[in-house]
């Protein structure tokens, strides 16, 4: 599909898919949700300063990975992130998005584009910090190692509206399987049915104050 450059509220940029009228991130500012969803209300939820597994449903612009790697960076704990992807974006586009200018740590402009530009469903040390994979395929299709859960997911994909499948009560079990005891699921989605499938799925739910422009979001706990 094609894609269109536009910006958003906080001056940082997303990509516009304009046959279904849907952005990659918040129209109201792409960094600031980022920041606001995936930092604060999830990587911030732990505070003991251990090393932390994360899963991403929709790599997307990478723009998570590149907050959570700068996060590793910043506070110095090991992150080993898996994120999963169906629809790559173009090198040439990510490069356009520049938002390694939106940060100041050192390295991070050649870190993020290692994060694209490494192989999929290869892992990969990015730096003493950051262990990464990324996956090529569909989140229906999946299947996590025995041995492999995560304390954290960063739910975000396309909203409910434009990919119903992805938020089902199904997709929300295997979810719940993935997590850690004592995970959590972190999205910007605070749709009422997308909420009763995370409770049906085993998941406390709360609902937490949303960043510019959004009354809400969602996490869940296991």
């Amino acid at each position: 599909m094609n894609k269109k450059i536009i910006a958003t509220g906080d001056k940082s940029k997303t990509l516009l898919i304009p046959e279904l009228n849907e952005t990659y991130h918040s129209s109201n500012g792409a960094l600031n949700e980022a920041l606001h969803v995936f930092r604060d209300a999830g990587l911030n939820y732990f505070t003991n300063n251990k090393p932390l597994s994360v899963f991403e449903m929709g790599f997307g612009t990478g723009l998570n990975a590149l907050v959570s790697l700068d996060y590793a960076n910043t506070h110095a704990i090991k992150i080993n992130y898996t994120t999963i992807e169906n629809t790559p974006i173009d090198i040439a586009l990510i490069d356009e998005l520049a938002y390694t200018n939106l940060f100041t740590g050192t390295n991070l402009k050649s870190d993020y584009r290692k994060l694209h530009l490494e192989p999929w469903n290869n892992s990969v040390r990015i730096n003493k910090n950051f262990e990464f994979e990324k996956i090529l395929g569909k989140i229906q299709e999946y299947i996590p190692n025995d041995h492999q859960k995560f304390d954290l997911i960063f739910y975000d994909a396309f909203g409910p509206r434009v990919q119903p499948e992805l938020w089902t009560d199904t997709i929300m079990q295997q979810m719940y399987k993935m997590l850690n005891e004592g995970g959590i699921l972190i999205t910007y989605c605070a749709q009422g049915q997308f909420k009763r499938n995370l409770k049906s799925a085993g998941f406390t739910v709360e609902n937490l104050p949303g960043p510019i422009g959004k009354r809400e979001i969602t996490r869940g706990i296991k």
